[in-house]
């Protein structure tokens, strides 16, 4: 590669990141780009990692570099082959292409043994019998030293024989721990001799029962990196306090040295990012699982009908930061709307429905119309859509004493049926308690297809579907699951915040014909309505659409 070609000056200009790249490559210090997404299996992936995910794939594809998946499997007790499987697949989904490099930290561990007996020989690591909590308290504070453990000499032919028996399996969880030899008066906290392994007898999701001694992360993770060969590990800005672990263990062991540059996580508004609470959600049932469409994960993103075209723009737009930020949750829904503006076909449908009698038709009466699938796209073609004698309209276009401006449809009014006739109510029908069941209606034969010929005008055009001719669905409105910005500002109280209507589910919904060839996964835009996608929930005859976002883009019009 010719890293001084001007390109790469311009993406230099792109973001700091990008920027140390350029000068590392210009500098000889690497010779090409290899990055990688290195997450923990004890959770599915949500938006603030799908940022890492998307920064990390698009620099190795902006310098002709390569994209490893790696996951971080070092803590049987929380892992699971479930989250496994998920992360792979929302990491493809959301389209960043590791062609193939899936790796497990967990098939390094028979290397990382072997090189923290080396540390031992040379006098850089040691068995310790401290408890966890005797370890913390002779950690000291960032203020006051720490001291060193009793365990700190013991000669290296008793520490390769204690490490050896705990590799073995003879002593229980949390009796040893090996522990590396720098400095227990360092002011960096994380060099205060820093835990490398721990005792857990637990079965691996992926490594099976082989062992019983696991690498603590600061140690596993610049080793991981070093073995696939990565030259830049872009990390969230809460470990650069770890960089000179990172590097001290590395140059000790004399191994190739990748580079570390930490850049701010990415907060949401009204969303949480913690995992600890996400399984809190999903363990309490206060959702329906980690793809609830509510839930800020990329399965649930998927599930709610987000594109990945779309996620991809919002992280694209949120750009990169040094110091932590929030990125309104207003953003996300405004990149979610343009891009199915552009793609999502039209359908109608009627979420309350109310039924109109069109008394100027005859019994059975039925006819077609065109209908435009996308006015975005004209190469999506049309459609045809059946109008009878009785339709049905949404109960909140009717209005018996209408209000000020209030336009649709009252009692002698007249409205335009979106690619019928122009329609005038003549009456409302009441049930004995009073609540209109349908209403009396005539049509303008001569205004098929929506105009009048003498060109009178009209103040409101509905949307509408046939009574006899329709489908049934399920609709699910959600919203926002939270009902602050910030759900998560005050430790253990993010509960509070939960938003008692971020679901409001109706069954009684109704939609025109072509909504029979949706199939789960499917986006469209119900007319006037929002957009929606077809559930796995779906049945044959019970469609289920999730609303994804409402038509309403209170960003850009707050601009």
């Amino acid at each position: 590669m010719d890293w001084s070609d001007p390109k790469y000056d311009e993406l230099a200009k792109q973001d700091f990141l990008r920027s140390e790249i350029v000068a590392d490559l210009r500098a000889g210090r690497y010779d090409r780009v290899h990055t990688r997404f290195p997450p923990e299996p004890n959770g599915y992936i949500h938006i603030g990692n799908a940022k890492a995910i998307w920064l990390n794939y698009c620099i190795a594809r902006d310098f002709g570099g390569k994209f490893n998946l790696r996951f971080d499997d070092t803590n049987p007790v929380k892992e699971e082959k479930e989250f496994i499987d998920s992360i792979i697949r929302d990491v493809a989904w959301l389209g960043a292409d590791c062609e193939g490099r899936v790796f497990y930290a967990s098939d390094y561990f028979q290397q990382m043994y072997d090189w923290a007996r080396d540390l031992i020989n040379k006098g850089k690591a040691y068995v310790d019998d401290l408890s966890a909590d005797e370890i913390s308290q002779h950690r000291g504070n960032l203020t006051t030293p720490g001291r060193n453990s009793p365990w700190r000499e013991r000669p290296v032919e008793e520490n390769l024989d204690l490490f050896e028996r705990m590799k073995n399996g003879e002593f229980p969880d949390g009796a040893k721990v090996l522990r590396a030899k720098i400095d227990m008066a360092h002011p960096n906290m994380n060099m205060r001799d820093p835990l490398m392994y721990r005792i857990i007898h637990a079965p691996h999701p992926h490594a099976g029962d082989k062992w019983c001694i696991y690498p603590i992360y600061d140690w596993a993770h610049g080793l991981e990196d070093s073995i696939e060969g990565i030259t830049h590990s872009m990390c969230s800005i809460e470990f650069e306090n770890h960089r000179p672990l990172y590097d001290w263990f590395l140059i000790e062991l004399g191994i190739y040295k990748p580079r570390q540059i930490e850049f701010a996580r990415m907060n949401v508004s009204y969303t949480i990012m913690s995992k600890r609470y996400l399984k809190m959600l999903v363990g309490e049932n206060r959702v329906s699982g980690w793809d609830d469409p509510r839930m800020p994960t990329i399965a649930g993103m998927r599930r709610r009908g987000y594109p990945a075209r779309a996620i991809q723009d919002f992280l694209e737009r949120a750009g990169i930061a040094k110091k932590a930020n929030t990125i309104a949750f207003e953003l996300l829904e405004s990149c979610v709307r343009e891009e199915l503006n552009r793609t999502a076909p039209r359908l109608m449908g009627v979420l309350n429905p109310l039924k109109v009698v069109v008394e100027n038709l005859p019994e059975g009466h039925s006819e077609e119309f065109d209908a435009v699938n996308n006015p975005e796209d004209p190469a999506m073609g049309t459609r045809k859509v059946p109008f009878t004698r009785e339709v049905y309209i949404e109960r909140e276009d009717f209005m018996e004493v209408p209000e000020k401006k209030f336009f649709r449809l009252a009692p002698g009014r007249e409205v335009r049926l979106r690619y019928a006739y122009l329609l005038t109510c003549d009456s409302a029908v009441k049930d004995s308690a009073g609540v209109i069941t349908e209403l009396r209606c005539h049509v303008d034969l001569a205004s098929r297809g929506g105009n009048a010929p003498d060109g009178r005008k009209v103040k409101s055009t509905m949307h509408w579907v046939s009574a006899t001719e329709s489908v049934p669905a399920e609709a699910r409105l959600y919203d926002r699951l939270f009902t602050v910005e910030d759900p998560s500002g005050e430790e253990g109280k993010f509960l509070e915040h939960l938003n008692p209507d971020s679901l409001k589910v109706l069954k009684d919904c109704r939609l025109e014909p072509a909504a029979t060839n949706l199939r789960a996964g499917d986006r469209v835009q119900l007319e006037r309505l929002g957009y929606f996608a077809a559930d796995q929930d779906s049945e044959p005859g019970r469609l289920v659409l999730n609303r994804t976002v409402t038509l309403r883009d209170s960003y850009t019009k707050g601009k």
